[in-house]
């Protein structure tokens, strides 16, 4: 896999997206491979949260630049507004999607006579030495120039003159955001889906690593009935295969092209939307214009898919912060991921999984910080918009240091096979195969085994401890065979339906999952 961190001379994190081909609604995780985006150009994509820091204000003598915007206006926004209102300090990472959906946008407008040829090459040029530029480190970001796209434009201008002026014939900031912002989010989704994998496959390594372990099964966090740890394992490998589905289907309907729509009524211009995108590996253009530049239930979609994954590591963190507890003694972190204590030097916390666990309180907040933005908002485009950007950056950053720490913690603990066998006999955790081995109606099984667990605890005892005299003291339908039953070792043998702890249906389950993230067992 890819490194996905990289470093900068700004303290501004940077994570490599790719640019991948549109995926069918039915594609599933398993035909995601690590290296699926390889065979495609490569991009980087700013997702961390910006600050002014790399921003470059204007000096207090420094005359305002007109805006590209500002012919009707006769005197310049204040200095209060400008600060208030500008987006540069952060959706400045949207800029490689930005000069991406320019030049499919110059070379459709030359196609379609709109622009010359000469002054699309010019474009393009242009374009592609401001994209080195911003690679660089060496290219100014102003504030006076509000986004992104005023920033990436106006430089065009300063840099090739007159023929830059014609790139946003039959085109709105609306809908270049949208586009913009919908590229980005596409990249975005294909690289968490490959973090989600990445983590299914550290969970899946790590039930292969302890075959046979049995462990207590909980519900009300109350002892229940024995699993094996690999089928507990298995349980957020399913969660994180639906988590990926619904990114895969978001990634679907966020897949249209908003490109050409304009600021929401389209335009007279005869452009071609569908070549733009095509050019931009979008599915079709979007059919509405006025929901082209106000939709964002894409981005409420992603959020939403976001918060209920960052649910599942929230509990995968919990289960294992409890296990590592002295309490239950079940795990036992390495120092690798683990952090002590300032004060006391006996201390050894999974911090890496309480820090997951409380960061699924941002990815849940960044959805309802969407939500609310959208509530009540008429159509079509407002300016409350802009706000749907951060938290959708933050989201994503969130979400992948969750599922990356998830997967290191997975691989960096060890699971206490003594201490979990000994802790087994407590909580009588065989009685609902007993009541299963009775073969009476289930209300009759359960009122006798009930009545056996209390004779248990009389005793002080375990199932398998009572006499046949004693069981049968009970109800003589019990036989010498019931100890065939009793036990937790002879508990997750009986289990046999579909999808249950038994070790024949565990197996099966594991070698489906082997195959389908194309696991070498070796590893």
């Amino acid at each position: 896999m890819e490194s996905i961190a990289h470093c900068s001379a700004t303290p501004t994190s940077l994570f490599s997206f790719s640019s991948t081909t549109k995926l069918p609604a039915s594609t599933s995780l398993s035909s995601l491979p690590l290296a699926h985006h390889r065979a495609m150009s490569r991009r980087d994509v700013i997702c961390a949260s910006q600050t002014l820091a790399d921003v470059s204000a204007l000096k207090p003598d420094e005359p305002k630049e007109n805006k590209l915007w500002g012919g009707r206006f006769e005197e310049s926004v204040t200095d209060a507004v400008e600060r208030f209102t500008e987006s540069i300090s952060f959706d400045k990472a949207l800029y490689k999607h930005d000069i991406m959906g320019s030049r499919a946008h110059a070379s459709m407008l030359a196609k379609q006579g709109l622009i010359s040829v000469g002054d699309r090459d010019g474009i393009l040029e242009g374009l592609n030495e401001i994209e080195r530029l911003i690679e660089n480190g060496e290219f100014v970001w102003r504030t006076d120039r509000e986004d992104v796209h005023m920033n990436i434009e106006a430089a065009l201008i300063d840099m090739i003159g007159e023929p830059a002026k014609k790139l946003h014939t039959a085109r709105s900031r609306n809908d270049q955001v949208l586009t913009d912002f919908r590229l980005w989010c596409r990249d975005a989704i294909d690289l968490i889906v490959e973090r989600i994998k990445h983590l299914q496959v550290a969970l899946v390594t790590l039930a292969l690593k302890n075959d046979g372990l049995i462990v207590p099964g909980y519900t009300h966090l109350q002892r229940a009935q024995p699993v094996l740890l690999q089928h507990l394992l298995l349980a957020f490998v399913e969660q994180l295969e639906r988590d990926a589905g619904r990114l895969v289907d978001c990634r679907v309907r966020l897949n249209f092209c908003p490109l050409g729509a304009c600021a929401l009524a389209g335009t007279g211009l005869p452009i071609d939307r569908f070549m733009t995108a095509e050019a931009l590996g979008f599915t079709a253009p979007m059919s509405n214009s006025i929901d082209a530049v106000s939709d964002r239930d894409f981005v409420l979609e992603f959020l939403s898919a976001n918060a209920i994954m960052a649910i599942h590591l929230s509990r995968l963190g919990e289960e294992w912060v409890l296990w590592a507890s002295e309490e239950f003694g079940f795990i036992t972190p390495s120092d690798a991921v683990s952090t002590g204590s300032s004060i006391m030097p006996q201390k050894k916390n999974p911090d890496p999984m309480e820090l997951v666990r409380g960061k699924s309180a941002r990815v849940v907040g960044d959805l309802v910080t969407l939500l609310t933005l959208c509530k009540g908002l008429p159509l079509a485009y407002n300016r409350d918009l802009q706000e749907d950007k951060e938290p959708v950056f933050d989201s994503v950053k969130t979400i992948l240091g969750m599922l990356e720490v998830s997967a290191e913690f997975a691989q960096n603990i060890s699971f206490n096979g003594d201490r979990i066998k000994k802790a087994l006999p407590a909580g009588h955790l065989d009685a609902t195969t007993l009541a299963d081995y009775l073969g009476v109606p289930f209300r009759t099984s359960h009122d006798i085994v009930g009545r056996s667990v209390a004779l248990c605890v009389s005793k002080n005892s375990q199932l398998r401890d009572l006499s046949l005299d004693e069981l049968r003291s009970l109800n003589p339908v019990f036989d010498k065979d019931v100890y065939e039953f009793l036990g937790v070792e002879n508990a997750v043998e009986k289990f046999c339906s579909y999808g249950s702890t038994g070790s024949s249906c565990v197996a099966s389950q594991l070698d489906y999952w082997i195959s389908k993230l194309q696991i070498s067992e070796e590893s």
